[in-house]
């Protein structure tokens, strides 16, 4: 597990990793280098006023995690096929989350009983038949607000595959979990408003 300090570095990283390739400059990050040397799995998720802008990443563990950081970050921001390349002027506006990806398990329970071995809010699931692959995060079905079922069908269609093919004993599932960390949104700072205390006019002395 990382701590939260760690995900920060992490953030940065993957923040940097854009912007190094936006302004086309030099990325340095040999101290993250050295500190996530660790193959890891993970992806990066992109959001633009609370939409989604880009997610792309690697499920397996196949390159220590301050480069998969890097890679996947750009991927995120210039290779998502369904999104425009994110461009200077969005920088700014942009959100980053970042999953730290657990090896994917097989689930080798068949046909309806599969519901029973995935925890909603925690697993993350792939599917795999044929050619055909999708992955959803773990925090895809509890903002879906989906049960176990529903989550099976979504990751089937993400995959392009029929949305019951999962029930099929020849289609391969997998779970997994992820450590999340996200940017925070910057606080605006409150505007403090002094307030005047009006003068009481100065009471006039009586001449007799």
């Amino acid at each position: 597990m990382l701590t939260k300090s760690q995900g920060k570095k992490l953030l940065k990283l993957a923040r940097k990793a854009i912007e190094s390739y936006l302004y086309v400059k030099e990325l340095k990050y040999a101290k993250e280098q050295k500190e996530f040397k660790e193959k890891q799995g993970v992806f990066v998720t992109i959001y633009k006023a609370g939409k989604l802008r880009g997610c792309i990443g690697f499920p397996y563990p196949t390159m220590p995690l301050a480069e998969a950081i890097v890679e996947a970050a750009r991927a995120a921001a210039f290779s998502d096929r369904r999104f425009e390349p994110v461009e200077r002027e969005e920088f700014s506006k942009i959100k980053i989350e970042i999953s730290i990806l657990t090896v994917p398990k097989e689930i080798f329970v068949k046909g309806l009983a599969m519901t029973k071995e995935i925890k909603i809010g925690e697993d993350g699931l792939i599917i795999q038949h044929s050619g055909f692959s999708g992955l959803l995060l773990p925090q895809v079905a509890k903002e879906m607000k989906w049960n176990a079922s529903e989550f099976l069908q979504g990751t089937c269609t993400k995959a392009r595959l029929p949305a019951d093919y999962w029930l099929k004993p020849e289609c391969h599932v997998f779970k997994f979990q992820a450590q999340i960390f996200k940017e925070k949104a910057k606080a605006r700072a409150k505007k403090t408003i002094k307030k005047t205390k009006k003068k009481k006019p100065k009471k006039k002395k009586k001449i007799n």
